[in-house]
Protein backbone atom coordinates (compact mmCIF):
# COMPACT_ATOMS: atom_id res chain seq x y z
CA UNK A 1 0.00 0.00 0.00
CA UNK A 2 1.23 3.50 -1.13
CA UNK A 3 2.44 5.65 2.10
CA UNK A 4 0.33 8.75 2.74
CA UNK A 5 2.08 11.81 1.54
CA UNK A 6 4.04 13.39 4.50
CA UNK A 7 4.59 17.86 5.67
CA UNK A 8 7.85 16.24 5.28
CA UNK A 9 7.46 15.14 1.64
CA UNK A 10 5.76 18.76 0.70
CA UNK A 11 8.79 20.29 2.32
CA UNK A 12 11.51 18.17 0.71
CA UNK A 13 9.87 18.79 -2.77
CA UNK A 14 9.32 22.43 -2.20
CA UNK A 15 13.01 23.00 -0.97
CA UNK A 16 11.49 24.65 2.23
CA UNK A 17 11.37 23.94 5.93
CA UNK A 18 8.16 21.99 7.43
CA UNK A 19 7.58 24.95 9.17
CA UNK A 20 6.90 27.06 6.25
CA UNK A 21 4.54 24.53 4.57
CA UNK A 22 2.62 24.91 7.82
CA UNK A 23 2.87 28.89 7.71
CA UNK A 24 2.15 28.16 3.70
CA UNK A 25 -1.06 26.49 4.65
CA UNK A 26 -2.47 27.95 7.75
CA UNK A 27 -1.55 31.78 7.23
CA UNK A 28 -0.58 32.10 3.35
CA UNK A 29 -0.19 35.74 3.98
CA UNK A 30 2.97 35.30 6.18
CA UNK A 31 5.01 33.89 3.55
CA UNK A 32 6.07 35.13 0.37
CA UNK A 33 4.45 34.61 -2.73
CA UNK A 34 7.16 32.83 -4.46
CA UNK A 35 7.24 30.54 -1.08
CA UNK A 36 3.69 29.99 -1.46
CA UNK A 37 3.75 29.14 -5.00
CA UNK A 38 6.53 26.43 -4.66
CA UNK A 39 4.51 24.78 -1.51
CA UNK A 40 1.66 24.59 -3.19
CA UNK A 41 2.85 23.25 -6.02
CA UNK A 42 4.57 20.50 -4.01
CA UNK A 43 1.37 20.01 -2.45
CA UNK A 44 -0.50 19.13 -5.60
CA UNK A 45 2.11 16.58 -6.67
CA UNK A 46 2.39 14.81 -3.87
CA UNK A 47 -1.66 14.82 -2.93
CA UNK A 48 -0.51 15.92 0.70
CA UNK A 49 -3.91 17.17 2.88
CA UNK A 50 -3.67 18.29 6.30
CA UNK A 51 -5.89 16.03 7.82
CA UNK A 52 -4.62 13.18 6.31
CA UNK A 53 -1.39 13.96 8.02
CA UNK A 54 -3.39 14.50 11.58
CA UNK A 55 -5.71 11.94 11.57
CA UNK A 56 -5.54 10.34 15.02
CA UNK A 57 -5.63 13.92 16.67
CA UNK A 58 -8.29 14.76 14.29
CA UNK A 59 -10.22 11.32 14.38
CA UNK A 60 -9.15 11.40 10.24
CA UNK A 61 -12.09 14.13 9.30
CA UNK A 62 -12.34 17.42 10.22
CA UNK A 63 -16.26 16.89 10.10
CA UNK A 64 -16.91 19.94 8.87
CA UNK A 65 -19.04 21.55 6.16
CA UNK A 66 -18.13 25.15 5.13
CA UNK A 67 -19.97 27.61 3.30
CA UNK A 68 -18.82 30.18 1.01
CA UNK A 69 -20.87 32.89 0.21
CA UNK A 70 -20.55 36.57 -0.73
CA UNK A 71 -21.41 39.27 1.30
CA UNK A 72 -23.07 37.59 4.34
CA UNK A 73 -25.14 40.66 5.21
CA UNK A 74 -27.28 39.30 2.26
CA UNK A 75 -30.90 38.30 4.08
CA UNK A 76 -31.21 35.59 1.23
CA UNK A 77 -28.71 33.66 2.95
CA UNK A 78 -30.19 33.56 6.24
CA UNK A 79 -32.37 30.89 5.40
CA UNK A 80 -29.94 28.53 3.40
CA UNK A 81 -27.44 29.12 5.92
CA UNK A 82 -30.04 27.14 8.98
CA UNK A 83 -31.36 24.31 6.37
CA UNK A 84 -27.76 23.53 6.03
CA UNK A 85 -26.59 23.55 9.22
CA UNK A 86 -30.08 21.51 9.99
CA UNK A 87 -28.69 18.97 7.77
CA UNK A 88 -25.25 18.99 8.95
CA UNK A 89 -25.94 18.95 12.46
CA UNK A 90 -28.10 15.43 11.63
CA UNK A 91 -25.38 13.88 10.19
CA UNK A 92 -23.13 14.98 13.18
CA UNK A 93 -21.25 17.57 11.39
CA UNK A 94 -20.63 21.19 12.34
CA UNK A 95 -20.87 24.28 9.70
CA UNK A 96 -18.46 26.90 9.15
CA UNK A 97 -19.79 30.09 7.32
CA UNK A 98 -17.11 32.50 5.44
CA UNK A 99 -17.48 35.38 3.00
CA UNK A 100 -15.97 34.04 -0.51
CA UNK A 101 -14.38 37.36 -1.08
CA UNK A 102 -11.46 36.28 1.62
CA UNK A 103 -8.87 36.88 -0.59
CA UNK A 104 -7.05 34.27 -3.57
CA UNK A 105 -4.13 33.34 -1.15
CA UNK A 106 -6.81 32.19 1.72
CA UNK A 107 -8.84 30.73 -0.83
CA UNK A 108 -5.96 28.64 -2.30
CA UNK A 109 -5.53 26.81 1.44
CA UNK A 110 -9.23 26.05 1.52
CA UNK A 111 -8.83 22.43 -0.05
CA UNK A 112 -5.72 21.53 1.79
CA UNK A 113 -6.08 23.13 5.71
CA UNK A 114 -8.33 20.19 6.45
CA UNK A 115 -10.50 22.70 7.99
CA UNK A 116 -13.41 21.37 6.15
CA UNK A 117 -14.34 17.87 4.31
CA UNK A 118 -16.81 19.62 1.75
CA UNK A 119 -17.63 23.07 0.53
CA UNK A 120 -21.33 24.50 -0.42
CA UNK A 121 -20.22 27.38 -2.84
CA UNK A 122 -22.90 30.21 -3.43
CA UNK A 123 -20.27 32.67 -5.33
CA UNK A 124 -20.01 31.78 -9.35
CA UNK A 125 -16.96 34.67 -9.57
CA UNK A 126 -14.27 33.12 -7.97
CA UNK A 127 -11.24 32.11 -9.86
CA UNK A 128 -12.31 28.60 -11.32
CA UNK A 129 -8.06 27.60 -11.22
CA UNK A 130 -8.88 27.95 -7.61
CA UNK A 131 -11.92 26.40 -7.18
CA UNK A 132 -10.83 23.41 -9.03
CA UNK A 133 -7.71 22.80 -7.28
CA UNK A 134 -9.42 22.42 -4.13
CA UNK A 135 -10.38 18.88 -5.02
CA UNK A 136 -12.91 18.33 -1.91
CA UNK A 137 -16.40 17.31 -2.56
CA UNK A 138 -18.21 20.39 -3.70
CA UNK A 139 -21.28 22.14 -4.71
CA UNK A 140 -22.45 25.02 -6.35
CA UNK A 141 -25.90 26.67 -4.67
CA UNK A 142 -28.35 29.24 -5.93
CA UNK A 143 -24.87 30.95 -8.48
CA UNK A 144 -22.94 28.82 -10.99
CA UNK A 145 -19.79 29.12 -13.08
CA UNK A 146 -19.63 26.41 -15.87
CA UNK A 147 -15.85 26.40 -15.81
CA UNK A 148 -16.31 24.38 -12.50
CA UNK A 149 -16.31 20.88 -12.28
CA UNK A 150 -18.70 20.58 -9.34
CA UNK A 151 -22.58 20.10 -9.71
CA UNK A 152 -25.15 22.54 -9.31
CA UNK A 153 -28.49 23.26 -8.04
CA UNK A 154 -30.22 25.89 -7.79
CA UNK A 155 -33.81 27.30 -9.66
CA UNK A 156 -34.13 27.96 -13.38
CA UNK A 157 -33.48 31.52 -13.56
CA UNK A 158 -34.47 31.99 -17.03
CA UNK A 159 -37.95 30.27 -16.51
CA UNK A 160 -38.97 32.25 -12.68
CA UNK A 161 -38.31 35.13 -14.72
CA UNK A 162 -40.68 34.05 -16.94
CA UNK A 163 -42.95 33.82 -14.34
CA UNK A 164 -43.20 37.33 -13.42
CA UNK A 165 -43.36 38.87 -16.98
CA UNK A 166 -46.63 36.61 -17.73
CA UNK A 167 -47.93 37.02 -14.30
CA UNK A 168 -48.01 41.41 -15.36
CA UNK A 169 -48.84 40.39 -18.86
CA UNK A 170 -52.05 39.00 -17.70
CA UNK A 171 -52.62 42.32 -15.73
CA UNK A 172 -52.86 44.22 -19.01
CA UNK A 173 -49.47 45.70 -18.48
CA UNK A 174 -48.02 45.97 -21.93
CA UNK A 175 -44.78 48.27 -21.60
CA UNK A 176 -42.72 46.81 -18.33
CA UNK A 177 -39.69 48.05 -16.79
CA UNK A 178 -36.97 45.42 -15.84
CA UNK A 179 -34.17 46.43 -13.19
CA UNK A 180 -31.37 44.16 -13.90
CA UNK A 181 -28.83 43.12 -11.55
CA UNK A 182 -24.92 43.26 -11.61
CA UNK A 183 -24.20 43.16 -15.73
CA UNK A 184 -21.28 40.29 -14.65
CA UNK A 185 -23.61 37.86 -12.24
CA UNK A 186 -24.97 34.88 -13.95
CA UNK A 187 -28.19 35.18 -11.81
CA UNK A 188 -28.83 38.88 -13.35
CA UNK A 189 -27.55 37.80 -16.83
CA UNK A 190 -30.22 34.66 -16.93
CA UNK A 191 -33.00 36.85 -15.08
CA UNK A 192 -33.09 39.33 -17.87
CA UNK A 193 -32.80 36.70 -20.39
CA UNK A 194 -35.86 35.17 -18.95
CA UNK A 195 -37.17 38.59 -18.75
CA UNK A 196 -36.39 39.48 -22.93
CA UNK A 197 -37.54 36.09 -23.76
CA UNK A 198 -40.42 35.89 -22.22
CA UNK A 199 -41.72 39.79 -22.99
CA UNK A 200 -41.25 39.07 -26.96
CA UNK A 201 -43.41 36.10 -26.51
CA UNK A 202 -45.91 38.30 -24.76
CA UNK A 203 -46.10 41.25 -26.51
CA UNK A 204 -44.93 43.82 -24.21
CA UNK A 205 -42.13 46.09 -25.02
CA UNK A 206 -39.37 46.03 -22.43
CA UNK A 207 -37.50 48.40 -21.19
CA UNK A 208 -34.22 48.13 -19.45
CA UNK A 209 -32.54 49.70 -16.39
CA UNK A 210 -29.14 48.80 -15.20
CA UNK A 211 -29.07 47.69 -11.65
CA UNK A 212 -27.24 45.73 -9.06
CA UNK A 213 -29.70 43.86 -6.56
CA UNK A 214 -29.71 46.62 -3.91
CA UNK A 215 -32.12 49.02 -2.35
CA UNK A 216 -30.02 52.16 -3.54
CA UNK A 217 -30.33 50.74 -7.32
CA UNK A 218 -34.12 50.18 -7.24
CA UNK A 219 -34.50 53.70 -5.62
CA UNK A 220 -32.33 55.22 -8.44
CA UNK A 221 -34.09 53.10 -11.17
CA UNK A 222 -37.80 54.87 -9.52
CA UNK A 223 -36.35 58.51 -9.68
CA UNK A 224 -35.62 57.51 -13.73
CA UNK A 225 -38.41 55.77 -13.95
CA UNK A 226 -40.45 58.75 -12.56
CA UNK A 227 -38.22 61.26 -15.60
CA UNK A 228 -39.72 59.45 -18.21
CA UNK A 229 -42.56 61.10 -20.75
CA UNK A 230 -44.09 57.35 -21.58
CA UNK A 231 -43.50 55.39 -18.08
CA UNK A 232 -43.80 51.49 -18.31
CA UNK A 233 -46.94 50.92 -15.94
CA UNK A 234 -45.01 47.86 -14.38
CA UNK A 235 -41.84 46.85 -13.12
CA UNK A 236 -40.04 43.75 -12.16
CA UNK A 237 -36.88 43.80 -10.24
CA UNK A 238 -34.01 41.02 -10.71
CA UNK A 239 -34.17 40.99 -6.57
CA UNK A 240 -36.15 41.65 -4.05
CA UNK A 241 -34.18 44.62 -1.93
CA UNK A 242 -34.06 46.25 -5.60
CA UNK A 243 -38.07 45.78 -5.67
CA UNK A 244 -38.27 47.48 -1.93
CA UNK A 245 -36.01 50.22 -2.76
CA UNK A 246 -38.17 51.05 -6.07
CA UNK A 247 -41.61 50.80 -4.14
CA UNK A 248 -40.42 53.35 -1.28
CA UNK A 249 -38.85 56.01 -3.83
CA UNK A 250 -42.48 55.93 -6.00
CA UNK A 251 -44.24 56.45 -2.70
CA UNK A 252 -41.73 58.85 -1.57
CA UNK A 253 -42.16 60.84 -4.92
CA UNK A 254 -46.06 60.65 -4.61
CA UNK A 255 -46.58 57.66 -6.70
CA UNK A 256 -48.87 55.15 -5.94
CA UNK A 257 -47.62 51.04 -6.10
CA UNK A 258 -49.56 49.64 -7.64
CA UNK A 259 -52.04 52.10 -8.65
CA UNK A 260 -49.69 54.20 -10.87
CA UNK A 261 -47.20 51.34 -11.35
CA UNK A 262 -47.22 47.49 -10.54
CA UNK A 263 -43.42 45.90 -9.16
CA UNK A 264 -42.57 42.56 -8.76
CA UNK A 265 -39.34 41.61 -6.65
CA UNK A 266 -37.14 38.31 -6.76
CA UNK A 267 -36.46 36.09 -4.20
CA UNK A 268 -38.81 36.56 -1.44
CA UNK A 269 -36.66 37.26 1.03
CA UNK A 270 -38.24 36.91 5.16
CA UNK A 271 -40.17 40.38 5.35
CA UNK A 272 -41.28 41.02 1.60
CA UNK A 273 -44.77 40.16 2.81
CA UNK A 274 -44.41 42.63 5.60
CA UNK A 275 -43.47 45.34 3.34
CA UNK A 276 -46.49 47.63 2.44
CA UNK A 277 -47.57 46.99 0.00
CA UNK A 278 -46.57 42.87 0.52
CA UNK A 279 -44.36 42.64 -2.46
CA UNK A 280 -45.71 40.23 -5.11
CA UNK A 281 -42.19 38.57 -6.24
CA UNK A 282 -40.60 34.82 -6.68
CA UNK A 283 -39.98 32.35 -4.34
CA UNK A 284 -36.98 30.62 -4.21
CA UNK A 285 -37.59 27.80 -1.88
CA UNK A 286 -33.92 28.81 0.24
CA UNK A 287 -34.81 25.95 3.04
CA UNK A 288 -35.01 22.83 0.08
CA UNK A 289 -31.92 24.44 -1.60
CA UNK A 290 -30.03 24.39 1.29
CA UNK A 291 -31.15 20.55 2.57
CA UNK A 292 -30.38 19.52 -0.41
CA UNK A 293 -27.08 21.14 -1.36
CA UNK A 294 -26.25 19.72 2.80
CA UNK A 295 -27.41 16.27 1.36
CA UNK A 296 -25.43 16.06 -1.80
CA UNK A 297 -22.49 17.50 -0.25
CA UNK A 298 -22.79 15.03 2.60
CA UNK A 299 -22.94 12.15 0.55
CA UNK A 300 -20.41 12.87 -1.72
CA UNK A 301 -18.29 13.16 1.53
CA UNK A 302 -19.15 9.72 2.06
CA UNK A 303 -18.39 8.77 -1.60
CA UNK A 304 -14.72 7.31 -2.83
CA UNK A 305 -12.55 9.83 -4.07
CA UNK A 306 -11.98 10.50 -7.50
CA UNK A 307 -8.90 12.02 -8.53
CA UNK A 308 -9.29 14.20 -11.46
CA UNK A 309 -12.93 15.24 -9.96
CA UNK A 310 -15.34 13.79 -12.55
CA UNK A 311 -17.19 16.75 -14.67
CA UNK A 312 -20.48 17.53 -13.02
CA UNK A 313 -23.88 16.19 -14.47
CA UNK A 314 -26.47 18.40 -15.53
CA UNK A 315 -28.14 21.08 -13.18
CA UNK A 316 -30.16 20.27 -10.43
CA UNK A 317 -32.99 22.78 -10.76
CA UNK A 318 -35.46 22.89 -8.13
CA UNK A 319 -39.21 24.74 -8.51
CA UNK A 320 -39.83 28.50 -7.75
CA UNK A 321 -42.86 29.64 -7.87
CA UNK A 322 -44.85 33.19 -8.22
CA UNK A 323 -46.29 34.69 -4.81
CA UNK A 324 -48.65 36.64 -5.72
CA UNK A 325 -49.43 40.31 -3.07
CA UNK A 326 -50.29 43.89 -3.02
CA UNK A 327 -47.67 45.44 -5.29
CA UNK A 328 -49.20 44.15 -8.26
CA UNK A 329 -52.48 45.06 -10.36
CA UNK A 330 -54.62 45.94 -13.59
CA UNK A 331 -52.44 47.91 -15.63
CA UNK A 332 -53.89 51.47 -15.80
CA UNK A 333 -55.37 53.34 -18.88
Amino acid sequence: MRARPKIKDVATLAGVSTATVSRALSTPESVGLATREKVMEAVKATGYRINAAARDLRMRRARSILILAPNLSNTFFSRIFAAVQEEASAAGLTVQISDSRIGRERLLSLGYDGRADGIVLLDGSLDPEVVNGWQLPLIQLSEWNDAYDAPRLGIDNRAAAGLAVRHLAALGHRKVLHVSGPGDNVLALTRQQGFSGTAAESGIAPVVFPGDFTMEAGAGAARRWAKLSDRPTAAFCASDECALGFISECVHMGFSVPGDVSVVGFDDIDFADRFLPSLTTIRQPREAMGRLAAERVIAMMGAPAKEPRSRPAPPIHVAAALVERASTGPAHT
